[in-house]
Formats: structure tokens, C-alpha cells, sequence
């Protein structure tokens, strides 16, 4: 599904990927980890167009996004969906509109300017979707009273709706209590299993990456380090992570 051959990025002069090379599968869960500079998050930014790498190549479904044009890109990004900042969702819609809202995207460019209203099947399937991160009892609520974790399943919920072959995640779990952490990963680990959605997420949390996902891509000073399927680390290898 996704093929990054010899990335490189630079910031003024500091190299902050030095050629990364990685190939994820449709279905997979893979946890991107990694210290602070590592280069997880400008990896994520360069996977999905929002930086221009340097060097090398980013290929997605058979598309080079480093080398097309906007056009292509953007029909490239209907089959992708980003779990960021809840600042994505409007705090005074509801759940359930937040994430019927997200099947727009999914329209023609022209159906999108002139304003797509979804049908009855989408708004049972947004619904359905809710009730799949836990959330069909907070349909009706405004998303700026919902909790962090809360928000950040009706972005999970908003990606399905969309369509999402792929969701990336940058560090979704950093700012949530423990119990909240558990259920986003939870709700990732049935998308790439019961969905065979794919998934790729930046983690600072060493552990959650053990427990929940079929990959392990270990980033140090820009190059990957190792690439292994998810068990638990070895010392050697947290040590190279933390160096």
C-alpha cells in the first residue's frame, strides 16, 4: 500500500530524515517510535504531502505523491485520513454531525463546492460507526463537551465514515489519561483487524506500540534503526532508541 524509498528532509541545516526506506501492507498496525527529534513526526508530515521531501520517494496505492501534481494528490488523499489535533472537529456540532461531515469527502470536487448533502444510508452508517468507538450514547452531544479521548474517537469514527483505506496518527494518546490511551489504541487495533484498515502511528509511549500493533518501526537520528514485528523490546534495542 505504501512504499518510502531513501527519504531525506532537511530543516535550514539540520537533517532531520537520512533516506528512510519503509514498506507498509494493507492491514497493518504499524508503530512508528522513537525519542524527541527522531524524526517521527516530519516522517508522518512527508508521508501525507504537508512537508516536500528533499529526496526520495513516497508511493501510495501505486502514486509517487513525491513527484505529482496537486491534482493527483488530492485524489490521492480521499483514501487517507489524518487522527490529529482535536481542533480538526467543530466543538459545536455534535458527534454524530462531525463525523457525517467527514463523508463529504469523499464526493466529487464539484458535488463538495456546491454543497453534497449525505443520504439516509450515510447517516445510519455514521451511527454505526459511533457505536464502534463506543460512542453512540454521546451521538447528540456537542463535541466541546466530550472528553479528550471522547474527541479523538469521533476523528476514528470520522475517518470510517470517510472511507479511510489509511489513518495516520501523530502521538494520539500524548495528552490523555491512562484509561483514555487504552481505549484510542484499542479502537486502532480493531480497524487494522476487524476493518483491515491501515494504520501507521507515531508513538512516544514505548509500551502501547508493544501491546497494540502488528509493527515496530524504530526511528533514531532519522533512519530507521530496526523493523520488526510487534513484540516486546529487547534492552539493547530501547537502549538505541533512547541514545
Amino acid at each position: 500500500m505504501l512504499i518510502v524509498n531513501n527519504l531525506t528532509k532537511s530543516f535550514d541545516d539540520v537533517q532531520v530524515l537520512r533516506g528512510v526506506d519503509l514498506e507498509v501492507n494493507r492491514g497493518d498496525f504499524v508503530a512508528v517510535i522513537g525519542g524527541s527529534g527522531s524524526g517521527k513526526s516530519t516522517l508522518l508530515r512527508c508521508l501525507l504531502g504537508q512537508e516536500k521531501p528533499d529526496g526520495g520517494d513516497v508511493v501510495f496505492q501505486g502514486v509517487n505523491l513525491a513527484k505529482a501534481s496537486w491534482w493527483t494528490r488530492w485524489e490521492a488523499s480521499k483514501d487517507w485520513s489524518v487522527i490529529g489535533s482535536t481542533d480538526q472537529l467543530n466543538g459545536r456540532r455534535s458527534a454524530f454531525r462531525n463525523v457525517v461531515v467527514g463523508r463529504f469527502r469523499q464526493f466529487s470536487f464539484w458535488r463538495q463546492l456546491l454543497g453534497g448533502k449525505p443520504s439516509e444510508e450515510e447517516h445510519v452508517r455514521a451511527m454505526d460507526y459511533l457505536e464502534q468507538v463506543g460512542l453512540l450514547d454521546k451521538a447528540s452531544q456537542p463535541v466541546e463537551k466530550l472528553s479528550g479521548g471522547e474527541k479523538q474517537r469521533v476523528l476514528i469514527a470520522r475517518a470510517l465514515s470517510r472511507g479511510a483505506k489509511l489513518i495516520v496518527a501523530d502521538d494520539p494518546v500524548s495528552n490523555l489519561d491512562p484509561h483514555s490511551a487504552e481505549r484510542i489504541m484499542e479502537s486502532f487495533k480493531e480497524l487494522y483487524r476487524r476493518e483491515t484498515v491501515t494504520v501507521v502511528c507515531a508513538l512516544q509511549n514505548i509500551e502501547m506500540a508493544e501491546k497494540y500493533a502488528s509493527r515496530i518501526v524504530g526511528l533514531v537520528d532519522g533512519r530507521v534503526e530496526f523493523d520488526i514485528r510487534a513484540r516486546r523490546l529487547t534492552g539493547a534495542e530501547r537502549n538505541k532508541l533512547l541514545s
